[in-house]
Formats: C-alpha cells, structure tokens, sequence
C-alpha cells in the first residue's frame, strides 16, 4: 500500500493538486478532507493531476466526484490531468469520462 499525498500549487487559473499513491478506500478520506478545505471562486479551474495515482478504488472515484461537486459549487471547474490507463478505463466503462473533463498530460496542470 502506497500513502497518499497531495501537493498543492497555485496557479493563475487555480489550484494544482497533485495526487500520487493510492486513493483507496482509508485514504480517499484525506483527499475529501483537503477539498473540504480547498478555498475555489468562480471561474477558476481546480486540476488534479493524477500522473503518480498508483491505485484508485470505488472510494477513490467517490472522492473524485466530490472533488467535481466541490468545484461546482464554487462555480468553478475541474480538470483530471494525466489519467493513469488502468483508471480511464474504469472511467470509460462506467462513463464518467463523459463527466469529468479529461487533460491527456501533467503538462496541461501548469
């Protein structure tokens, strides 16, 4: 099992959130925490760059849909940027790749 860790940056259009470990079901919980405490304004676009996600589970995707639900709310976007394969697929079959906008690489987080 991988720990989660998130890394924060701010940029002219949002925040950056770098997401690596694993997002599973004990630690879907910390990311949820840092959106809770993530200040969004409308119009700005919050990324989570996903590029070092090793795992994601039913409890990870959940906390992604907070994660867009969060930013909604603020009237803002989200993007998901450098999806790992094995979580676009899962993404793909179960159609939240029609939901979240998806950036093909980390360099789209800049």
């Amino acid at each position: 099992m991988n720990p989660l860790t998130i890394r924060q940056r701010d940029t002219a259009t949002g925040p950056v959130l770098h997401v690596a470990g694993d997002l599973d079901f004990d630690q879907a919980p910390v990311l949820r925490g840092r959106l809770d405490q993530l200040p969004l304004a409308a119009g700005q676009c919050l990324v989570l760059d996903l590029s070092d996600l090793e795992f994601c589970d039913s409890s990870g995707i959940t906390a992604l849909l907070a994660a867009r639900q969060h930013a909604l709310a603020a009237g803002a976007d989200i993007v998901l940027a450098a999806v790992p394969a094995n979580l676009m697929r899962v993404l793909t079959l179960v159609g939240l790749d029609q939901v979240f906008t998806l950036r093909p690489g980390s360099s789209a987080a800049s």
